[in-house]
């Protein structure tokens, strides 16, 4: 979400002394070419990540029958489904809200199982992987040789101790003509905003898979009373009380997220599929660009922690591994000749944002046709890869608002410059490259602002007598915002502002959509309150956009 860009204060400046300390390794006015592949450079990203001299192997081997408290604190979770494989995922860690999470410094075995059935009575896979404490005792075992299209059980075992059984599912093989796919988005998981009431209730959807659209935890500071949640029965540690900037900052901000019970029971159901949008990192950023005013090297050295401790603690393929303050996230998954995903990485590779972002009115400097959302190299492989799709639908996973979004229904209006409205010159490559590409059945899916819409995709948002050539499904947020309302103060503005926009609520939750042969169909769930715990879930609205024909129409 869009804010307000601010100076960086003295207590957040001592926060990140090892970051100034490292930055300072680099001559003045290097470039980030030499920084990136420099002597000083290699110090400084070893020092900022801890990235052990001599590889991952460098710590002695921790005996794990002496681990004498539950290092399964963190849950489990998978993620990236392919047709024969999936990777399942924990972190050890007994004491999570301690730096290093209550573990000595060394590497720790852990022993993983697959199974067909809940009670693991015909496991089909089993191996070793080792924890090690450079990775933050994070585990992933990328599991292969299993059916294509099927439900499977994980857990993990070291020492005495079992880990929590998690559910995941195989893609549906390459060629299979699979009728349906039942998917969820997420986004924006404030922690200090509210209660992750939502993804309770996601836990008890029949859902294929997850997509979480960035926003997976924030940098802001966590008072001792978890802020709106108010808690009364315990106080969390001061040491979450300030602004993430270091490792060790995110790394314990992920195991405050992930001790949250509802997140750790959505993520035992589901695969999830992740990508990030700002403040898994800082908020607003663009690029190499920061929001608080510190010099780029500092920021991509904070952007190296951030990277590093996310790869450590989402269900990732080694693909996705960082390599300093850089991250390929883009990624594509097939789901049988039903579906293709491009997830996309909205955030590393964008231009600043124009005017200095905010709502702006546009103009030459938003409308540059240089301006870029994604990069070029992203660009051309999203297109490319709808050239060579052969899926009834062509999703697109990503982070901030694709469709146009006026402010108010008169000329004066203004633009997010934060989300694609920012960056009209890229849109526009990209619908003219599904359009070029043949895709009949585009699907945008986007987080980010807190509230659920539900847009029809134009060739022209000037004219809305020009063509829809897709639909937008945009989820509302799990707990950033609070409570939120069903219209929001500007609800009779944007709806008169933009007449493609179908759908618009602004309180929590998540959308369920499901792809079929003929058609797909969207519900917007929704939870009343997140300030207090245990709100039940309702569906606030239902639409449908029929193969071939796109446009949304109510259910």
């Amino acid at each position: 979400m869009t804010a307000a860009r601010t100076i960086m204060t003295p207590d957040q400046g001592t926060r990140a002394t090892e970051l100034r300390t490292a930055a300072r390794l680099l001559q003045p006015g290097v470039g980030r070419r030499r920084f990136l592949t420099g002597t000083a450079a290699a110090a400084a990203l070893a020092f900022a990540v801890n990235l052990p001299a001599a590889g991952t192997a460098s710590a002695a081997e921790v005996d794990a029958r002496r681990i004498a408290e539950d290092p399964f604190t963190l849950g489990v979770a998978s993620g990236d489904p392919h047709p024969a494989s999936v990777l399942i995922w924990t972190r050890l860690a007994p004491r999570p809200y301690e730096p290093g999470g209550g573990l000595p410094n060394g590497r720790v075995e852990v022993r993983w199982e697959v199974a067909r059935d809940e009670r693991f009575r015909r496991i089909e896979r089993r191996g070793t992987v080792t924890a090690h404490p450079e990775f933050a005792h994070s585990v992933r075992a990328e599991v292969q040789g299993l059916d294509s299209g099927r439900l499977y059980y994980y857990r993990f075992r070291t020492g005495s101790w079992t880990s929590p059984v998690g559910r995941t599912r195989t893609a549906p093989a390459p060629g299979a003509r699979t009728s349906s796919l039942t998917l969820a988005a997420v986004s924006c998981q404030a922690y200090h905003d509210g209660y992750f009431t939502a993804h309770r209730h996601l836990a008890a959807e029949d859902v294929d898979v997850v997509f979480h659209l960035g926003d997976y935890l924030y940098e802001y500071a966590v008072n001792a009373t978890g802020g709106a949640r108010n808690y009364t029965d315990r106080r969390l540690p001061d040491l979450f009380n300030r602004e993430t900037t270091t490792l060790e900052d995110y790394r314990l901000r992920y195991a405050l997220y992930k001790s949250d019970p509802d997140l750790r029971a959505a993520h035992a159901a589901h695969p999830f599929v992740v990508t990030w949008d700002d403040h898994e990192a800082e908020n607003n950023y663009a690029g190499e660009i920061p929001e608080n005013d510190v010099t780029p090297e500092e920021f991509l050295l904070r952007r190296a922690a951030a990277y590093r401790a996310y790869w450590e603690n989402q269900p990732l393929r080694t693909p996705q591994r960082p390599t300093g303050p850089d991250m390929t996230l883009y990624r594509r998954l097939r789901f049988g000749r039903l579906a293709q995903f491009d997830i996309l990485d909205t955030r590393q590779y964008r231009d600043d944002q124009a005017y200095g972002d905010g709502w702006r009115t546009p103009g030459p400097e938003s409308e540059d046709p240089a301006r870029t959302m994604t990069g070029a190299t992203q660009e051309r492989w999203l297109i490319d890869g709808w050239r060579a799709s052969n899926a009834t639908w062509n999703v697109v996973p990503q982070q901030v608002t694709f469709a146009q979004r006026r402010d108010v229904p008169t000329g004066a209006f203004k633009l997010s410059m934060d989300s694609w409205d920012g960056y009209p010159a890229s849109r526009q490559r990209v619908l003219a490259g599904a359009e070029a590409a043949g895709v009949d059945n585009l699907m945008v899916l986007t987080g980010d602002v807190h509230v659920s819409y539900a847009f029809d995709l134009k060739k022209d948002f000037a004219d809305p007598a020009s063509r829809t050539i897709g639909t937008e499904i945009v989820t509302t947020s799990i707990a950033s915002g609070k409570d939120g309302a069903d219209r929001p103060a500007n609800w009779e503005n944007q709806t008169r502002a933009n007449p493609h926009l179908k759908h618009y609520n602004g309180r929590r939750g998540y959308a369920v959509v499901t792809l079929g042969t003929k058609e797909a169909r969207a519900d917007f769930r929704t939870v009343a309150a997140v300030t207090t715990p245990g709100a039940p879930v309702t569906t606030a609205a239902s639409f449908v956009t029929e193969a071939g024909n796109p446009g949304l129409t109510p259910a």
